[in-house]
């Protein structure tokens, strides 16, 4: 396969400064846009609503520590191994993350979240409004493991 180029389009800024599991929603951060390619035209109307999608990178996961197979979340003896692919782990081999976040105010090219699990200076790749319609059609199913693991998250 052919390398992807993908140019980050700003920056966390705030927020926590080291990774740590839970409590996401407790965190409020901004998404600096990139003013030497935006202007807040680029952000028109994303005021009018409450959630983002936001692609960023776990910039601080070094690439010798991706997982590409099985493993258990957390380390936790009590759940079951599962592939990098049946986790949202950060050690994954484009160690990119998506997260939904509620946007609290747009300040020109600054989006001011809470509840972005992203750690202050992740670059961020793109910022979406989140519309119900994009959610899961139909009933969703997860795994017991992945509720309990995800209890405390936000």
């Amino acid at each position: 396969m052919e390398p992807i180029i993908v140019e980050a389009v700003g920056t966390v800024i705030g927020g926590r400064t080291e990774a740590f599991d839970d409590d996401w929603n407790t965190e409020q951060a901004v998404i600096r846009l990139d003013a030497t390619r935006y202007e807040p035209g680029s952000v028109a109307g994303l005021d009018t609503f409450s959630h983002v999608e936001v692609v960023f990178q776990f910039h601080r996961v070094d690439p010798a520590s991706v997982h590409t197979s099985a493993r258990r979340p957390r380390g936790n003896p009590d759940w079951p191994e599962v592939g990098i692919f049946a986790q949202r782990g950060k050690n994954r081999p484009n160690r990119l993350g998506v997260s939904r976040c509620r946007l609290l105010a747009v300040d020109g090219l600054d989006l001011h979240v809470r509840g972005l699990d992203a750690i202050d200076g992740s670059p961020v790749l793109d910022v979406k409004p989140y519309m119900a319609e994009f959610g899961p059609q139909g009933e969703t199913v997860q795994p017991a493991w992945a509720t309990e693991l995800m209890r405390a998250y936000y």
